[in-house]
Order: structure tokens, then C-alpha cells, then sequence
């Protein structure tokens, strides 16, 4: 029984999703236990690193296993798929799902099953020279140009001014340019691929330009909320991924409009099911942060007179102040 690349593709990014979800319970559960016994992560600590709880290696591994899920099948079908590693790390962190949590998983299953039965057949380039033909086709060189130019003015411009108050900076820039990572990801992973099966492409200049394009770039967004920053990442990180992958690679030329909008619309519930999942998911309580107040009197013989001239300063941890 021979099993196509679509197959190999799906269960790759299935179980990608699981060991990511896993990764983010395991991390959650050592930042509890390093701020029980020490330093929190958030004031400083450092000491969840020594948790051995097996969250970084299980990062590892569902990462890998991502990659590798790029080689086989289409972006259109292992991308959105990582909205399984939500649903993994919410039902099995024990947190209480509240009715629209419950309405975001089964939107998030309902789309990806959408998504898996009308998911093109993967059309796996033969030669790193049939990838650098398509990755230099006008198409693609426009995306990538226009891409590359709104970076350039999103960190040149609008980061300086409105990088800490404004999220769609560090996220434009984060998706746009991981769009871009992953065509390359996939492209090296084709290459690796081919080598493995005797046909070496380790000595085509193709194949180490194509290495250097790869990048990481993380979302510097330590001051906004996690509920509204992993929604909005998600989607569009998820969004430009697939529209980059589909003009480089193709994914939909074989496809009548008909599997397309069934693709789309499985797509959008997913995108919906993880924005109901992370809006619907309980804030982490903090610990309450001490407090210290003051009262500033000013003197006069009737203690009513001015009342209203005192004031009361109270300040909340190292955080920010109130004058009253």
C-alpha cells in the first residue's frame, strides 16, 4: 500500500501540532513551579529554564516535525493545521472551556477536516533548479519585492514611532517575513529531500542561495496581551503563508473553483474557532502586587477647610502610581 505525500504531510503536522501543544502545557507547568519556589518569569526569574519537564525538546521535536510536513504536503494544507496545537494545549492544561471556548474547538476541527479532504495533491518540484525557476518567476519576485518593501518601511518607519503602542507592527513584520521563510523552508526541504533519495543537489549554487534566505524573527510583543496577540498572528501569519506558498508553488492550478472555496471557507472556520478559543480562554491570575499609600495633608487650624487640597499617593509594585 503506497501512501501519497499528502498523507505523510498531514500526519507530520498533526503530530507537529501535538508536541507544540504538549511543549506549551509542560512550559506553563514549570513557570508555576519556578514561581512557587522562586522568581517569576515575569519579574525576572529565570529559574522555570531548570524546570526538567521536557517542554523545549518537546518544541523541538513538533517543530521538526512542521518542517518536514512542509516537504510533503502543501502549505495550504499543514499551515492552519497548527491550530491543533490550541485545542491541544487548552483541553489538556485542565482549563475550564466556557461555551464559546467549546464553539472555537469544534470550529478548529470542523475547518481542518474542510481543509484535509479538498487540500491539493502536493506537486514536488524534481530539481532545485525546477524550485529556482518558479522562485524567479514574476509572480513570485512581485510578492516577494512588495513584501520585503513593506518590512522596510514597517522597521524603518513605523516601528520608532508606534512599535510599543500599535500591535500590527511587530506582527506585520513578523508574518510578512515569515511567509517568505517558509516557501524557503519548503524549497530547502524539497532539495534535502532529493538528495536523500540519491539525486544530490548539494552542489547547485541554487540550493545555498535559497539556504541563506532562511530566517527567524520573533514578535517583540512582551507589552501587549497574549489572548489578543496569538489570534491576530495566527491569522495573518497563516493568511500571507498560504498566499505566498500558492503563487511560488502553485498549490492550486490543478483545482476546479469549487475545492478552492471549500478550502477557503474551511480556512475561515479555523480562523474563527481560534479567535473564539483565545478570547474565550480565562487570564492567568497574577499575584497581587504590594501596595503603598500615602496621604498628604495640608495643615490648617479647620480640618474640613481643605479637604479638598489632600491628596492621596498610592503606589502599585514598581509598576505605576496613582495621584489622587
Amino acid at each position: 500500500m503506497t501512501v501519497s505525500d499528502n498523507t505523510r504531510g498531514l500526519a507530520l503536522a498533526v503530530l507537529s501540532s501535538a508536541f507544540i501543544g504538549v511543549s506549551f502545557i509542560l512550559k506553563k507547568k514549570g513557570l508555576k513551579r519556578a514561581g512557587a519556589s522562586g522568581t517569576r518569569a515575569g519579574f525576572g526569574g529565570y529559574d522555570y529554564l531548570l524546570e526538567p519537564l521536557g517542554g523545549p525538546e518537546c518544541l523541538l521535536v513538533g517543530e521538526i516535525a512542521n518542517f518536514v510536513a512542509y516537504v510533503f504536503a502543501p502549505a495550504v494544507l499543514v499551515t492552519p493545521l497548527g491550530a491543533l496545537s490550541i485545542i491541544v494545549s487548552t483541553l489538556f492544561a485542565g482549563e475550564r472551556l466556557q461555551k464559546l471556548g467549546v464553539l472555537g474547538c469544534i470550529s478548529c476541527i470542523v475547518g481542518s477536516v474542510v481543509i484535509v479532504l479538498h487540500a491539493p495533491q502536493e506537486r514536488s518540484p524534481s530539481s532545485i533548479d525546477e524550485i529556482w525557476m518558479l522562485a524567479t518567476e514574476p509572480a513570485f519576485l512581485a510578492y516577494a519585492t512588495v513584501t520585503i518593501s513593506i518590512v522596510c518601511i514597517l522597521v524603518l518607519h513605523f516601528e520608532p514611532r508606534y512599535g510599543q503602542s500599535n500591535i500590527l507592527v511587530y506582527l506585520g513584520i513578523c508574518s510578512l517575513m515569515g511567509s517568505l521563510t517558509v516557501v524557503s523552508i519548503k524549497a530547502i526541504g524539497i532539495a534535502i529531500k532529493l538528495t536523500l533519495e540519491g539525486i544530490n543537489q548539494a552542489a547547485y549554487p541554487q540550493t545555498w542561495l535559497l539556504r541563506h534566505t532562511l530566517g527567524f524573527c520573533s514578535p517583540g510583543t512582551g507589552s501587549f496581551n497574549t489572548a489578543i496577540v496569538s489570534p491576530i498572528y495566527y491569522v495573518m501569519f497563516t493568511t500571507l503563508t498560504i498566499i505566498a506558498s500558492a503563487i511560488m508553488f502553485k498549490d492550486w492550478s490543478s483545482q476546479d473553483i469549487s475545492s478552492i472555496a471549500s478550502e477557503l471557507c474551511g480556512f475561515i472556520t479555523v480562523l474563527s474557532g481560534t479567535v473564539l478559543l483565545h478570547s474565550s480562554r480565562e487570564p492567568e491570575a497574577n499575584p497581587a502586587a504590594a501596595s503603598i499609600s500615602w496621604y498628604i495633608w495640608r495643615a490648617s487650624d479647620d480640618l474640613l477647610k481643605n479637604i479638598h487640597d489632600d491628596h492621596f499617593v498610592i503606589l502599585h509594585g514598581s509598576d505605576y502610581y496613582e495621584y489622587c
